[in-house]
């Protein structure tokens, strides 16, 4: 696991008016945020003195290839619960650190239903991708180094799946930063942190379509939420036409490959859905396990206002 660089980038500073920083998650071992949790999340479980015998989740995808990562570090199998759908490349990539892959419906309640009855049968650990204290944690180090790196940073901006990274990065920078403000980010088809948070409690809908795979989970975690409340964390969405465009200012601008999820909070930014004050903006980027022919596609689109234009057919 490293420590991912915070990059300036020109074109949102220039339009807004203050620095603006890309926190590069998906620079990070495994291409996304993930390992940092599921590292955490093993090393505590062996120091308050469990035993081992194997690795199960469910998954998307970084998630998985995260605790695939972590388990083989340990010495441990692994086995990962993925959708029927998953992107091809998510699903070599936990196969390339040698996990197993368990597909199981679409939805994550089907992921978990799977990934459960594996317990049931070997008695492996459960390693939950976002609800879970040890998970929150571990994510929540890319908001220490955020605040070590840029300790006046005014706002930060985090796509949400099923919250454990926008709750980890909530905790982390508002501890050390207290005036600072968070915004989590969601698909417009699964806004579920947002209706949760009306709600007062998790609310479980199933996802509509979106790019976005990794933020699609049917309901946010409850621990993740009621750091979320506490917090305050004011929540925002995207559509798939203006990720198209984020991913291609991050490709054409930054020469980054972030993938669809991990655009989420720079999309969200770059439209306008989010006010800053007179501080530094930081966006992470949460992954970069991009498909190559929607990379090829988005390459393709000729720079952010082509790819705008084109949205729909991209």
């Amino acid at each position: 696991m490293r420590s991912t660089p915070l990059l300036p980038i020109r074109s949102q500073a220039e339009r807004l008016g203050v620095p603006v920083f890309l926190k590069a998650e998906n620079l990070q071992e495994g291409g996304a945020f993930k390992l940092r949790g599921a590292t955490h999340a093993l090393l505590a479980a062996r120091e308050r003195g469990e035993l081992l015998s194997g690795v199960v989740t469910f998954s998307s995808g970084n998630h998985g290839q995260a605790c695939a990562m972590a388990a083989r570090r340990l010495g441990l199998p692994a086995c990962v619960a993925m959708p029927e759908d998953a992107p091809g490349v998510k699903v070599d990539a936990v196969r390339r650190h040698g996990a197993e892959v368990l597909f199981a419906g679409k939805t994550s309640d089907d992921r978990r239903a799977a990934a459960e009855r594996i317990v049931a049968e070997r008695g492996w650990r459960l390693v939950p991708p976002f609800d879970d204290a040890d998970i929150v944690a571990g994510q929540g180090t890319a908001g220490l180094e955020i605040v070590r790196e840029l300790p006046e940073v005014a706002t930060v901006v985090v796509p949400c799946g099923g919250g454990g990274l926008l709750a980890g990065v909530a905790t982390a920078v508002r501890s050390s930063q207290p005036g600072a403000r968070i915004v989590g980010v969601e698909p417009s088809t699964a806004p579920k942190m947002a209706r949760s948070l009306a709600a007062g409690a998790p609310v479980s809908a199933p996802p509509g379509p979106s790019l976005a795979d990794g933020l699609r989970p049917s309901a946010p975690g409850a621990i993740p939420l009621a750091l979320v409340r506490e917090y305050q964390v004011a929540m925002t969405t995207v559509e798939d036409p203006e990720l198209l465009e984020a991913m291609a200012l991050l490709l054409y601008e930054m020469k980054l490959v972030v993938e669809p999820s991990g655009a989420a909070g720079l999309a969200a930014l770059a439209q306008g859905r989010i006010s800053v004050g007179k501080g530094p903006v930081v966006v992470v980027l949460t992954g970069g396990n991009l498909d190559p022919s929607l990379l090829a596609r988005v390459a393709a689109s000729g720079g952010p206002p082509a790819a705008a234009a084109r949205g729909a057919a991209l």
